[in-house]
């Protein structure tokens, strides 16, 4: 459910000879609800008319592009991007239009607002400002970037396309119904006092307390354009990770469940695993009679702060990376008011790849597209700066219905995770690429490629029932100091073209690895039509640093061992 809002907006020319100012709002439509509602203000600062353009281009580049960010970013650093780009595209602009005088020269102030979930985020550059009237009193959420008021309104420090960089003020609260926003241009702040917004912006609906604030400012004497945005908050929309985390932390984990308990209307069906961290029940929805999959953590975890935050953000992961109808994940079902924590996702019939090797041989095919539907899974997580960090066949699944899908974001990293996650050393040792084994912090993070390697780990396994280099302990490097055989070896129906995608795939020099999602599934999908080139055996150097210093040892001891030997055996004169 969207935010239940009633908007208004009005602008006036005033005195001036041209309209600069410059608004919108942009309701999100059903597949991007999670982003929430954006307005934004802009107040043209003019130069031969070019302020108009300026202010056009920041609000309509905010509004029009806000809704296609990935869903895992925050809000402020979205905002930040997006003005960020428009910023350096304006000063472009500028710069190149300066030398010729009949050019106008655009810049802007801007004020962005996000109503997201249970809160708000705003984004603030210049003299625009945000007002937040809640029971009746008036709060100022912005801060005027010029160098001082009256005579010296108009001498910014701060605006779009000023500079080459802009520095952009963010700040966020909570929202409670009966909020009031209200976005002014300084032709309305500038001729009215605080008191006077408040009480204006309060009366008729949102449409008339807007009208009314320019109407009044322009009465009030205001020499310059006169714009308000009023923004009136009736309903809140869904919850996102931040009311997630609240819930984790308020609501209390259910004791073990039995066949035939209800809770919150679903019933549990049977107990499908306890790992003594998590619990995992099949239960059905009494309300439609769907069936679903309920995790919740075990009672022995039920007050770890630290576990039950990671429950929350998987669950709101799950949920925004399905959220565009994302094939070969699983979607989380998001529940109004429960009354115990716990995460819900869709009952998925099949079984687990690794249940699956011991009881069949699959064909090449069969195979390659599997491990392509993978892909196409790690592309969408990868797209929206999600990271999984577990790819192995334990979490691959073949459902009844014929479809590939990745499973567990447990210890996925989103930008939003708990910090205790992402200091977690995550994954399964024989799947981890060698260089998060290192000792430079730099290297030994997790990226998308970790998930390649990943992958390629596994479809190796998937074709030939053994791991490239073999089982790998924590920090066994030296697995790692012989190249792995080509699949064809150990199974010879595995074509040449499908030994070189495998072998770049679990490469191990990084350089020599697909870089991309998109890469890895572009050579599954053209096969033998063009095929990869034959990937080059890893020089002894680059596998093992240290082996010249090993080849002048034993060097050296044979050296020392005929020197002795003739010492002792040859016959002295």
């Amino acid at each position: 459910m969207s935010f239940d809002l009633d908007i208004g907006h009005a602008s006036e020319r005033g005195p001036r000879e041209r309209l600069e100012d410059f608004a919108a709002v942009v309701r999100p439509t059903p597949q991007h609800e999670a982003h929430g509602v954006i307005a934004a203000l802009a107040d043209g600062v003019s130069s031969g008319g070019g302020g108009l353009e300026a202010a056009q281009t920041a609000v309509l580049t905010i509004t029009g592009d806000y809704h296609a960010t990935p869903p895992t970013w925050d809000t402020s650093v979205a905002l930040d991007r997006l003005i960020g780009t428009c910023n350096a595209w304006l000063a472009d602009h500028n710069r190149r239009r300066h030398p010729f005088k009949d050019q106008p020269l655009g810049m802007t102030t801007l004020t962005a607002l996000v109503l997201r979930g249970h809160g708000y985020t705003l984004a603030h550059v210049g003299d625009t400002r945000a007002w937040l009237i809640r029971a009746g009193e008036c709060a100022l959420l912005t801060q005027d970037h010029c160098m001082g008021s009256g005579a010296f309104q108009n001498g910014l420090t701060r605006a779009v396309g000023m500079e080459d960089a802009v520095r952009v003020d963010h700040s966020e609260g909570d929202v409670q119904i009966g909020d009031i926003f209200v976005l002014t241009s300084d032709g309305v702040h500038g001729a009215l006092k605080r008191a006077q917004i408040a009480t204006i912006a309060a009366q008729g609906t949102a449409q008339e307390a807007s009208q009314a604030l320019v109407d009044k400012a322009l009465a009030a004497g205001s020499r310059d354009n006169a714009t308000a945005l009023v923004i009136r908050v009736l309903g809140l929309a869904a919850a996102l990770q931040d009311d997630a985390q609240r819930r984790a932390r308020q609501l209390p984990v259910p004791q073990r469940l039995s066949e035939g308990d209800v809770l919150d209307d679903l019933a549990v069906m049977a107990q499908v695993a306890s790992n003594g961290v998590h619990r995992l029940y099949k239960v059905r929805d009494r309300r439609n009679g769907a069936l679903l999959a309920l995790k919740t953590l075990h009672e022995a975890r039920a007050s770890d702060p630290e576990e039950r935050a990671m429950l929350a953000h998987e669950a709101w992961l799950s949920a925004r990376a399905t959220e565009r109808g994302a094939r070969g994940l699983v979607r989380c079902i998001e529940r109004d008011e429960p009354t115990y924590f716990y995460a819900l996702f869709e009952w998925i019939e099949g079984k687990a790849l690794h249940e699956l090797l011991p009881e069949r041989r699959f064909a090449v095919a069969e195979i390659v597209e599997g491990a392509s539907a993978i892909c196409r899974a790690l592309g969408r997580l990868h797209q929206i700066g999600v990271i999984h960090r577990d790819v192995k066949p334990d979490n691959v699944h073949l459902g009844a219905d014929g479809l590939w899908r990745l499973l567990d974001l447990g210890v996925a990293l989103s930008g939003q995770e708990p910090k205790s996650l992402r200091a977690l050393h995550a994954g399964t040792p024989s799947y981890i690429n060698p260089e998060q084994w290192s000792d430079d912090p730099e290297l030994s993070q997790a990226t998308p490629q970790s998930d390649l390697f990943a992958l390629g780990v596994t479809l190796y396994q998937w074709l030939t029932g053994h791991l490239p280099y073999g089982e790998i302990e924590p920090y066994q490097t030296g697995r790692y100091r012989r190249d792995p055989q080509a699949p064809s070896r150990r199974r010879p129906d595995v074509p040449i073209w499908l030994d070189h995608i495998v072998l770049k795939a679990v490469a191990r020099d990084p350089r020599q690895r697909f870089e991309t999602a998109e890469e890895f599934l572009l050579a599954l999908e053209r096969g033998a039509s063009r095929p990869l080139q034959a990937p080059g055996g890893t020089p002894l150097m680059t596998r093992d640093p240290q082996a010249i210093w090993k080849v002048a040892l034993a060097i050296s001891v044979l050296f020392n061992l005929l020197l002795l030997y003739w010492l002792i055996f040859l016959p002295s004169r």
